[in-house]
């Protein structure tokens, strides 16, 4: 049996989402800047998918700019950011994903201060902290915080955090890489002025994103070259790609609330069976609980020997189990997860070897019964 239980490092893709853009490279494949009547083709499918995001998330059209990914969005809003609105403070928190931390590392280097948040032993934001950090001073700030994190599936108050950068004058961009698709969201309403998103993580195709940039906000470009996306990032646009996206995104908000509550049965079952299976398992951050976390992930520390601890990433793909240790992104490296690294967690349960657990609608319970009876093998 395979069960692939790594989805919030990426999802398999829809078939209507296969067809759509395997229909897409047949006959739409002229230059969408082109005049004649292939480009102009090409350049409609843009804008109409263009719409369609908008749409669910309520926003306007000209506000969302197509990327290739989650990483290049969070990219482009920091660095423009600063080069364009003179932001002289970021603050973040220590379990950003790394297309965060990396690129707020290169910007240190280059002179912008850079701040973190206080978290507490759970990885949840102090908000004291935030607003103390904000009233400082009165120069140019930005606040950069991930919606939900991709190890240990918190969910960040984003009207909350919105609300303190909109009363201290700040700018606030939030990495919804693990959100858009599995959340509602009201970009009209919520105090969200950027925001980056990734197709393949709502069973899009990897290689396309987007970011959210609310309108009268003047940045220059980030790529340079063409005037493709608003002038914002140069270079012909990849149409299949992007009318992928719209279809994943269009399926994953038609069927939010049927789909939410299938893997949160699946969740809710596996944190059950686990806690039956290893009375001292530890959940990592919020992860085992159902109503501050997302339903999509579980990150779980096994009370296991140290001899099983070595073998255990060999063992679950032995049996066809897909699970992370850890980051996607870090995959293969064995510098540990600074997301786990960064929480206060007792001695005991530091020296337990971790796994995500990452669900989607295509799961089902003979996948969790099946995994359950893999991790009981290793108790023996």
């Amino acid at each position: 049996m395979k069960v692939y239980f790594d989805n919030a490092a990426t999802t398999p893709l829809r078939n209507e989402v296969i067809e759509l853009m395997t229909q897409s490279m047949l006959t739409t494949f002229g230059n969408p800047s082109s005049t004649h009547a292939f480009g102009r083709s090409a350049k409609s499918l843009i804008e109409t998918a263009r719409k369609s995001v908008a749409k669910h998330l309520n926003c306007e059209p000209q506000e969302i700019i197509f990327t290739s990914g989650g990483t290049e969005s969070d990219n482009m809003v920091l660095r423009c950011a600063v080069k364009n609105l003179n932001i002289q403070t970021i603050i973040s928190s220590a379990l950003e994903h790394h297309a965060v931390l990396h690129a707020l590392d290169d910007l240190k280097k280059e002179g912008v201060n850079i701040r973190y948040v206080d978290l507490d032993e759970n990885g949840s934001l102090n908000f004291e902290h935030l607003e103390n950090i904000l009233k400082e001073d009165d120069t140019p700030k930005l606040v950069s915080l991930m919606h939900i994190n991709n190890e240990i599936g918190n969910i960040l108050d984003l009207d909350r955090v919105g609300g303190l950068c909109k009363a201290n004058g700040a700018y606030f961009h939030t990495d919804a890489v693990q959100g858009i698709g599995h959340f509602a969201f009201d970009l009209q309403s919520q105090p969200i002025d950027f925001l980056s998103a990734a197709a393949h993580k709502f069973h899009g195709p990897k290689g396309v994103g987007f970011a959210f940039i609310r309108k009268n906000i003047l940045l220059d470009p980030f790529i340079v070259g063409g005037a493709q996306e608003r002038g914002l990032r140069a270079g012909t646009e990849s149409v299949h790609n992007i009318i992928g996206l719209q279809k994943a995104l269009e399926i994953a908000y038609e069927n939010l609330e049927e789909e939410r509550t299938h893997i949160s049965g699946l969740k809710k079952y596996f944190i059950s069976q686990l806690k039956v299976l290893f009375p001292e398992v530890h959940f990592n951050g919020l992860s085992g609980n159902m109503d501050q976390s997302t339903y999509t992930l579980v990150n779980v520390a096994l009370p296991l020997d140290d001899s099983k601890s070595q073998l255990l990433n060999f063992h679950m793909d032995l049996k066809g189990i897909a699970c992370s240790k850890g980051s996607a992104c870090q995959a293969g490296a064995d510098s540990g997860s600074h997301v786990l690294g960064s929480l206060t967690r007792p001695n005991a349960i530091k020296k337990f070897p971790s796994l995500r657990f990452s669900f989607s609608s295509f799961n089902t319970m003979e996948e969790v019964d099946y995994v359950i009876q893999t991790l009981s093998a290793l108790r023996e």
